[in-house]
C-alpha cells in the first residue's frame, strides 16, 4: 500500500489547516537546525576520538622505542 499524490496533497491540506504555514515553516526550521547540530557533534566526536588514537599511538611507539634503547 502506498501513498498517490492525492492522498499526500490531502494529508498536506490537513496539516496546513491544523497548524497553519506560518508553524509549518517553524517547525521545518527548527528539524533543519536539529539536523545542523547532530551533524556537528558527530563531527566533533569524530575528531576527538581520531585524536585520541594517535596520542595513544604516540605513546605505544613511546614505549618501545624506550624498551629497546
Amino acid at each position: 500500500m502506498s501513498l498517490g499524490p492525492w492522498e499526500l496533497l490531502i494529508i498536506l491540506a490537513i496539516v496546513i489547516a491544523i497548524f497553519g504555514a506560518g508553524r509549518i515553516a517553524g517547525i521545518g526550521g527548527a528539524i533543519g537546525s536539529s539536523i545542523r547540530e547532530f551533524k556537528k557533534a558527530v563531527r566533533d566526536d569524530e575528531s576527538t576520538q581520531a585524536k585520541l588514537e594517535r596520542a595513544e599511538q604516540n605513546n605505544d611507539q613511546k614505549a618501545t622505542s624506550s624498551v629497546t634503547e
